[in-house]
């Protein structure tokens, strides 16, 4: 299981892409909590994504917080302690300021990565090899900012078997990003009847995936775009997240 919750979480932060509308898909108070289950029963852990209004240097500004810890007989042999922060322009969703912090059963960083979009670096503190760098970027996302950015982002013309592309900023590299549209389908979940919308991240294979196209995800396909549902294929069993609770949603949560 080392580091399959994290892996995991990063591709779920990441999987949210439509419709640019006047209407925003989130506002400052959406709270979204999510079921890691580990081979389709066994409890895993937990992911919650928030996101709330604060003041950076002066200006307003979103503040993106990702959190996922283990739980049940999983934590007993392999802990799981996660925390992302992103704080980010509330019109532009560029990202000034990203935090993260984890503790995967020993394996451990913790970073702060300032973005000066006049000299075009990012600056990383890192402190866990306690040391810094600079790294010039262009265009880039970090992991949180992408969920947010991609949840506006035009998808009235995204017919099937087409890829959304966008870079991501991480551990002073950028990383490109690309998700295939797989179509849409009507899940039977908790809350009762959800249209979705279908994706398929492509990932590296090999170390943690089966395959390359072995993560599959479902997202509600109203304007909050949210996911509600992920599933992977792992070296070793599989991995699935499912939409627990939410509060403060911008938009009404659609049902059929």
């Amino acid at each position: 299981m080392k580091k399959y919750i994290l892996t995991f979480l990063i591709l779920f932060f990441l999987t949210t892409v439509f419709s640019q509308r006047k209407t925003s898909a989130y506002k400052s108070g959406e709270w979204l909590r999510y079921k890691m289950s580990y081979s389709g029963w066994l409890r895993a852990g937990t992911a919650i994504l928030e996101v709330n209004e604060k003041n950076l240097r002066g200006k307003k500004v979103f503040h993106a917080k990702g959190t996922g810890w283990t739980s049940g007989p999983i934590k007993w042999f392999f802990k799981v302690d996660d925390l992302y922060e992103s704080y980010f322009d509330k019109e532009t969703v560029k990202p000034y300021l990203f935090k993260r912090k984890i503790d995967e059963g020993g394996y451990k960083k913790h970073r702060i990565t300032s973005f000066n979009y006049r000299s075009k670096k990012a600056y990383i503190q890192d402190f866990t090899q306690q040391k810094d760098t600079s790294v010039a970027f262009s265009n880039v996302q970090d992991m949180m900012s992408s969920f947010y950015y991609l949840r506006n982002y035009d998808f009235s013309n995204l017919k099937k078997g087409k890829e959304i592309k966008l870079d991501m900023f991480l551990d002073s590299q950028v990383y490109p990003f690309r998700l295939r549209f797989l179509g849409k389908e009507t899940l039977s979940t908790k809350f009762g009847k959800i249209k979705c919308l279908i994706f398929k991240p492509l990932v590296q294979s090999g170390r943690i995936f089966k395959e390359q196209e072995s993560v599959t995800i479902w997202i509600t396909d109203d304007a909050n775009k949210i996911p509600i549902k992920m599933s992977a294929s792992l070296a070793v069993g599989s991995l699935r997240a499912e939409l627990e609770d939410y509060k403060g949603l911008a938009n009404s949560f659609q049902k059929n």
